[in-house]
């Protein structure tokens, strides 16, 4: 077994612990893991706009059901998810220890929503939350609780009247499975969408030690060191133990509705705990819970989770999660965001094929500024929805997300070895206008990376041989790659190489050791000996003579003698006294990136932390060379060129009979710290917008703007004059 995937796919249930049939484990172990099942012919695909009511315990006798049945209404809202249960139950269960909510008496506030939503027109599905237990379950099955390291129950770190749920015992596999087959009984709702349902930390419960022990032959691991062997066996054996959680659940659920489903919060993007492959294979559609900004988080986030789901879920439909209010550490749940802030995380998750969801907590709301903002918004996105209904991205860029690379390169580091280069060349990208989608690392077969002429691997440190052999086809069959620090240094289980597994592609040689925390270090701009001229790598830099260097570099050797480095080290030298600062070696021959033909293909290598360094200082020469990095290897025009002053986040879409190009307004004063204090209108843009092959235009349009587009028709390529806008502008194509 060469993978991570691969043990999933061949482990099956963990002998001893599944309650799945034997007939289902086999069904699921003869899919193919680098393979995206096809979208479902069910009800999946069919809502919009989604809105969740997420009840608290006093809601009950206490909310107005026609208020949010008209809101959503005027929202055309198509789909909603209603509280049903779990920790506690907003209808009257007959479950043991059930929690029911003690305002609710003889009402159903949960069907009263169904009745209420299905009248609409509406798809309706459960939203239930095992996490947390009250005192008289405790009691009654102590079992059911987490236990920390030190072997004490798990008190809720928030209310200290609850206890926290074991999610990987006889909580989630018996009285959760009894919630969720009594609400599929006596509800006719399309699913049932948990939260929290995957656990809440490390548990050290007698369940897990035993379960694990059964797995295993040891005991639960202490430390979260990815190369731990047991560690590995425990991340394995509870992503198994979950994914059976997962397909349980979903059996019965369609032994009531065939047409029904588990829909689980789960995935993301590299950072994720369950592997996203089977995820998209198991999801017939899935919601990106990602709700708000926080800290300074960046406003394309939103769109960066979408291109993450779609990575393994294809066209299947994804729904983004937007909170109204407030998403920062002190949780303050009844809080509103400013209304630009709100439209802004919507539209750029919109811009790259989410379906808006939005979720209020409390259904008595207290501040209802956001409703307007919201209603409009849902109303914009119904009357152009013939435009957001995409089949098909045609962006030809891609950045490649690894899973492994978190999980056993990065461990407990992850966010800083590996998500923060991607968010770097991400970074890059958006301040260039390039549209591009994201890959999954275990997807790289043929005929999901073909359509793309360039992939971008931020630090992959991770991959298989059998991985760096489908690079290097693709290379060979005229992709372009970009590569960056350790990237292929080591193999899928976080064991490193003697060699890159890429350096025939690199034309370079790991040299045996790795620099760290580098200071006052840089890189020369150089011409090439033999005409004086420089690369297009650091076109915009020609007067520069050097800039700063990255942080961490990985010594390499050329695999030949090299011609020529755009890019040279200048070792680091003191920064203090003031006096000593000057280079020692002011000059050296030490490339700073590899630049080749490779193949049909152009492959760009770059052994230090460029993408992570400029995600830290936003280094504006680091920012050039990535984007130049993009232009040579892509050779070309790109399909949709976006070109005027500011931010802008851009995407290219193909839906049944037309074509939609976004452009989301970036520029404003709180781009990086959240919430938005108002948005700047965009200057004038220009697009280009190249022809598909075989399809002739019939009219132009606006989305948001009502007036006529000024466009011209030359050459195959669409060019149209967008006036100023504040939020989104799209420019929408029908086909004769």
């Amino acid at each position: 077994m060469n993978t991570r995937r691969e043990f999933l796919q061949q482990s099956g249930a963990v002998a001893g612990t599944t309650l799945v049939s034997g007939a289902a484990m086999a069904q699921v172990a003869r899919r193919n893991p680098s393979t995206i099942a096809p979208p479902p012919k069910e009800w999946y695909d069919r809502p919009m706009r989604w809105m969740q009511l997420a009840f608290v315990e006093d809601d009950p006798g206490q909310y107005d059901p026609k208020f949010w049945l008209d809101y959503f209404k005027r929202c055309h809202a198509d789909a909603a998810c209603i509280s049903a249960g779990g920790c506690v139950a907003f209808y009257p269960t007959q479950v043991p220890f059930h929690y029911r909510s003690k305002y609710l008496g003889d009402k159903d506030i949960f069907g009263d929503m169904v009745k209420g939503c299905r009248d609409l027109g509406m798809n309706v599905i459960a939203r239930t939350d095992p996490h947390a237990m009250h005192q008289d379950m405790a009691d009654a099955h102590p079992g059911f609780v987490a236990v920390q390291a030190d072997g004490t129950p798990r008190r809720h770190w928030a209310d200290q009247t609850l206890w926290v749920s074991c999610a990987l015992g006889a909580y989630n596999f018996g009285f959760m499975l009894d919630v969720t087959i009594e609400l599929m009984e006596k509800y006719p709702i399309d699913g049932i969408f948990s939260n929290r349902w995957s656990g809440s930390g490390m548990c050290y419960c007698r369940t897990c030690q035993s379960l694990f022990h059964d797995y295993s032959g040891h005991d639960l691991p202490r430390t979260t060191n990815p190369q731990d062997p047991v560690r590995r066996q425990y991340v394995l054996w509870r992503e198994t133990r979950l994914f059976d959680l997962w397909r349980l659940w979903d059996t019965e659920i369609k032994k009531r509705n065939p047409d029904a489903a588990f829909l689980a919060n789960a995935g993301g993007g590299a950072l994720s705990d369950l592997d996203m492959v089977s995820i998209g294979n198991l999801a017939p559609t899935l919601f990106a819970d990602r709700q708000a900004r926080s800290g300074l988080m960046t406003p394309w986030r939103n769109g960066k989770n979408a291109k993450e789901y779609a990575a393994t879920l294809g066209n299947k439909a994804i729904a983004g999660i937007t909170s109204v209010g407030v998403e920062e550490t002190y949780r303050w749940k009844d809080s509103v965001q400013s209304g630009d802030e709100i439209r802004l995380w919507m539209a750029d998750g919109v811009a790259h094929n989410l379906r808006p969801w939005v979720v209020k907590f409390n259904a008595k709301p207290i501040d209802k500024r956001w409703m307007p903002v919201v209603e409009k918004f849902y109303g914009w996105h119904y009357r152009n929805q013939k435009y957001l209904r995409n089949e098909k991205s045609l962006a030809e860029v891609a950045i490649v997300y690894s899973q492994q690379t978190a999980a056993w390169y990065g461990g407990d580091q992850a966010a800083a070895k590996v998500e923060n280069h991607s968010l770097g060349y991400y970074q890059a990208l958006i301040e260039a206008r390039i549209p591009f989608d994201m890959v999954h690392d275990l997807l790289l077969d043929p005929e999901k990376i073909e359509r793309y002429r360039l992939l971008i691997l931020p630090n992959i440190a991770c991959l298989s041989d059998r991985q760096c052999e489908q690079l290097t086809k693709y290379v060979a069959n005229g992709g372009s790659l970009i590569a960056t620090h350790e990237t292929s240094l080591y193999d899928e289980w976080g064991k490193r190489r003697t060699d890159f597994g890429l350096a025939k592609l690199f034309g370079a040689s790991y040299d045996g050791k790795v620099d760290t925390q580098l200071h006052n270090s840089y890189l020369n701009i150089e011409k090439d000996p033999r005409d004086g001229t420089y690369h297009p790598l650091v076109k915009g830099l020609e007067n520069a003579t050097r800039i700063i260097n990255g942080v961490n570099w990985v010594h390499v050797k050329p695999a030949a003698a090299q011609r020529y480095s755009p890019l040279t080290l200048v070792p680091s030298y003191p920064d203090l006294p003031m006096e000593e600062v000057f280079a020692r070696v002011p000059h050296t021959d030490t490339p700073g990136v590899y630049v080749r033909e490779s193949g049909k293909g152009r492959v760009v290598y770059f052994p230090f932390d460029l993408d992570r360094t400029f995600w830290e200082v936003l280094s504006n020469d680091h920012g050039t060379v990535l984007k130049n990095a993009v232009a040579w290897a892509f050779r070309g025009e790109q399909p949709l060129t976006v070109s005027g002053r500011g931010m802008v986040d851009v995407s290219l879409w193909s839906q049944k009979s037309s074509l939609t190009a976004h452009l989301v307004n970036l520029t404003n004063p709180m781009m990086m710290k959240g919430p938005i204090r108002e948005l700047v209108p965009s200057p004038p843009q220009k697009v280009r917008i190249r022809i598909p092959n075989g399809k002739t235009v019939k009219s132009v349009k606006f989305l948001v703007n009502p007036a006529v587009p000024q466009s011209r028709n030359s050459g195959g390529v669409i060019e149209v004059d967008v006036p100023p806008f504040d939020l989104n502008e799209a420019v929408a194509i029908d086909w004769a």
